[in-house]
């Protein structure tokens, strides 16, 4: 299991816009519904997200598959919706011709089942935060997984209790 985070080039709040905060919701449960990964609680920040999961292959080629799609998506969809944006994500490096995401991301094993529920914990007290201010409580942002864990609603069919896997 691990804890990852992935931050939007140049900590810009591309993910203002819910319509990519869908297409990283599409990607988590892809993942999950292809045996890529288990999802058991994230939050979509407007230039961040944060992820618990449990990659079923290697954590490497989740995270390079996880940024290498959602980065197209969003290319294909700044391209229908708003094309001035993409002038803010053109590569230097040649790899491709956009960069959404900072190249290195941070991605942490957790050895324990009480370092996963603090990072739990961590996650989705994110939007509460003095910056943000999102929401007045953690259940009530859409974009995370609280309420699963807080109240057992569940906006998304790709969750799954991090206590069952560590």
């Amino acid at each position: 299991m691990f804890f990852f985070t992935a931050t939007i080039n140049s900590w810009q709040n591309l993910l203002e816009d819910n319509q990519l905060k869908l297409i990283i919701l599409n990607t988590f449960r892809w993942f999950v519904n292809n045996k890529k990964a288990a999802i058991h609680g994230f939050v979509i920040m407007p230039n961040h997200f944060h992820v618990l999961w449990t990659p079923l292959q290697d954590n490497y080629d989740i995270i390079f598959s996880f940024k290498s799609y959602t980065g197209s998506q969003f290319r294909n969809y700044l391209l229908e919706n708003n094309p001035s944006l993409l002038k803010n994500y053109v590569s230097s490096q040649g790899d491709s011709q956009f960069n959404f995401w900072k190249r290195r991301s941070k991605s942490i094993e957790m050895m324990t089942r009480t370092i996963a529920g603090q990072k739990l914990d961590y996650l989705h007290q994110n939007p509460l935060q003095g910056k943000w201010q999102l929401c007045e409580v953690e259940e009530d942002y859409y974009y995370s997984s609280a309420s699963y864990y807080f109240d057992e609603t569940n906006h998304f069919d790709f969750l799954s209790r991090y206590e069952d896997w560590i």
